[in-house]
């Protein structure tokens, strides 16, 4: 990787970051507090946030095996997405690869922040071509995302193929692991010390079932972590979302119980939809999704939507036609799904 001071934006190498009440405060365990001009009532909702959500951290550290200072809490993984663009890509000037199709934030955040971005297209088993990314990759490039498992298409993507692009690309590589719980292949969260211009992005909205709270997650190198730090608004993560994360924490065991169960049934209704006689294919899932090619994917959709079932038309995005994505729900809503689509002609 170049020199970090290379890779950052001019202005976010020199930037002084704003410094809360509480992140000035190092000392004895305080009782009064009289620093943030903040309403000594309705506790404990009157006391802004932990800034840098160090509990949560250390509870984290234990079950993901990353230290603390190399962890970043977003409000969702949108936010660490954004963060990356808003450190590293001058606007106007800098450019992003992604593989294609994969998650649209990508795309988007790259648009909101007037970065290119350049789409590298996958083949029809949504793997990508190392040559392709690495062609796309020049002097600007400063970003290169990878989702794996992917999103829509649900698969892991080539290991051998991320790790050609960490070897060859001297920026920032950044790998999505939002549905890394329902896969068997193993996080990046373990290359960490290898590659200094690694950033993992992790979730708690899926294998955990917390979207609602909006807590993303994001590991790298202490000196990537800190500009993060520097970059985010103060309080980023709400004192709600900090509690309920810590309550979930404490029961982590569930996690792996759900995980179990949506991965047999995931197995289990893939078979059932790909025998149906007007699905074309069902392609490879690594998780809590599948994506299926129909001959008449919208008529299919319209229909699910009688039943009361919503699922995902991805129709419209690159390699995608006549597709919709499945997420996997318990199993009473899965024999539901199958009931329906059974009747459907």
């Amino acid at each position: 990787m170049k020199d970090l001071k290379d890779l950052l934006r001019p202005n976010i190498a020199v930037l002084s970051p704003y410094t809360s009440a509480r992140d000035e405060y190092k000392g004895k365990e305080a009782h009064v507090f009289l620093d943030a001009n903040e309403n000594p009532f309705n506790q404990p909702l009157n006391r802004y946030p932990d800034p840098e959500q160090a509990e949560l951290k250390l509870k984290l550290q234990a079950i993901k095996g990353v230290a603390p200072q190399s962890i970043f809490f977003g409000n969702g993984s949108d936010e660490c997405i954004d963060l990356m663009f808003r450190m590293f890509c001058r606007p106007g000037i800098d450019n992003a690869v992604a593989i294609e199709p994969t998650y649209g934030m990508y795309g988007v955040t790259a648009a909101i922040n007037d970065v290119e971005y350049r789409r590298v297209l996958l083949d029809d088993d949504f793997q990508p071509d190392a040559d392709k990314l690495l062609a796309a990759i020049d002097s600007n490039t400063k970003l290169v995302f990878f989702c794996s498992p992917n999103n829509p298409s649900g698969n892991d993507i080539d290991h051998s193929v991320i790790d050609r692009v960490l070897d060859s690309f001297d920026g920032i590589v950044v790998i999505d692991e939002a549905y890394i719980d329902f896969t068997e292949m193993p996080s990046y969260t373990t290359k960490l010390s290898q590659y200094p211009g690694l950033v993992v992005l992790q979730t708690f909205s899926k294998a955990w079932g917390m979207a609602g709270i909006r807590l993303g997650l994001a590991f790298a190198s202490p000196e990537i972590i800190s500009v993060m730090n520097s970059v985010k608004y103060p309080y980023n993560v709400n004192v709600l979302t900090q509690r309920k994360a810590l309550e979930e924490v404490e029961q982590a065991e569930r996690v792996e119980v759900w995980v179990r169960d949506i991965v047999a049934e995931r197995k289990r209704i893939m078979p059932i939809v790909a025998a149906m006689p007007f699905c074309q294919r069902v392609f490879k899932s690594d998780a809590n999704f599948f994506l299926a090619r129909f001959d008449d994917a919208r008529a299919l959709y319209d229909y699910l939507s009688e039943c009361g079932i919503i699922v995902r038309n991805r129709s419209k995005i690159a390699l995608c036609g006549n597709t919709l994505r499945i997420t996997i729900g318990t199993r009473q809503e899965n024999d539901e799904l199958i009931d329906c689509m059974s009747r459907f002609k």
